[in-house]
């Protein structure tokens, strides 16, 4: 009986140290995931919304104790089903018209955290030094997509160039949408990332912001940059399943800080600033 009783205090004993090691173990494999989730990776289009992010960015997450890693994607397709299938935590390189329609085409639900500052399109041209210039008959390089043309008719709109159809539909804009023209302008459609090298060949090339700086060019050399909608600002995005998680939370504080806003000011000039930004001056 002694030695039975032996026996069976040697097992209790071993499952308890066995326990407890498990419970130890346990404990530092929470510890490791808690770690883990302070690395996060963010994608972005290279240019300037990656350098954003690791001038504006990441300084400022890294001070509240998180890893930033940067991927850099050559396309718009990419990166948003880089952030859905789990291989991103956010991205930043599109506006809310894009990622709206993205997500329904491709049944994926995204949620914008915050829009940040972002680089107007422009007119720009090397034959004209005013809009006051521009003669009839002037040849216009435009983008050929939908979204970057609905921006454009606006801007030429707002330069008194042309007036356009009331209520037309970004995703479906063409050169039918022009209601006046007293200039007769031609309008020339081409690929969007042609239109920094149109600026010579054409009379006047409307350039998005993302071109002209891949380009080279200087946003404040433009005859007239766009006041652009808040809809057409990039955003930060994020899967709507993470909207209240706290990386999600730490990455909108970042880019809501007097920090953020001085990297802009310093680093990022000619950038318009999204209406939020503007509202608390």
């Amino acid at each position: 009986m002694k030695k039975a009783a032996l026996v069976l205090s040697l097992i209790l004993a071993i499952g308890l140290l066995a326990g407890c090691g498990s419970k130890d173990a346990s404990t530092g494999s929470g510890d490791a995931k808690q770690e883990e989730s302070k690395a996060i990776k963010i994608g972005a289009t290279a240019g300037p919304y990656s350098d954003m992010i690791t001038k504006a960015i990441k300084p400022i997450l890294e001070k509240k104790g998180y890893s930033i890693e940067l991927v850099e994607f050559g396309d718009y397709v990419q990166p948003n089903l880089a952030l859905s299938n789990g291989d991103l935590n956010a991205n930043l390189f599109q506006h809310k018209i894009y990622m709206e329609n993205f997500a329904k085409e491709n049944k994926i639900e995204l949620s914008e955290l915050i829009s940040v500052p972002t680089a107007p399109m422009g007119i720009y041209s090397s034959k004209f030094k005013s809009l006051d210039e521009v003669a009839d008959g002037s040849t216009i390089a435009i983008a050929n997509d939908p979204t970057n043309l609905a921006r454009t008719l606006g801007l030429l709109q707002d330069a008194g160039l042309i007036t356009v159809n009331k209520d037309i539909d970004p995703l479906r804009v063409s050169e039918k949408d022009v209601k006046d023209n007293p200039k007769h302008l031609v309008l020339q459609p081409i690929e969007a990332a042609q239109l920094p090298r149109a600026v010579d060949s054409a009379d006047l090339s409307l350039v998005p912001g993302n071109f002209a700086l891949a380009a080279k060019m200087n946003l404040l050399d433009a005859l007239k940059l766009e006041n652009m909608p808040d809809d057409y600002r990039n955003r930060v995005v994020v899967n709507t399943a993470d909207l209240d998680k706290q990386f999600a939370k730490d990455l909108k504080e970042a880019v809501e800080s007097a920090e953020f806003e001085k990297t802009i000011d310093e680093q990022f000039k000619g950038f318009g600033k999204p209406e939020w930004m503007l509202k608390r001056k």
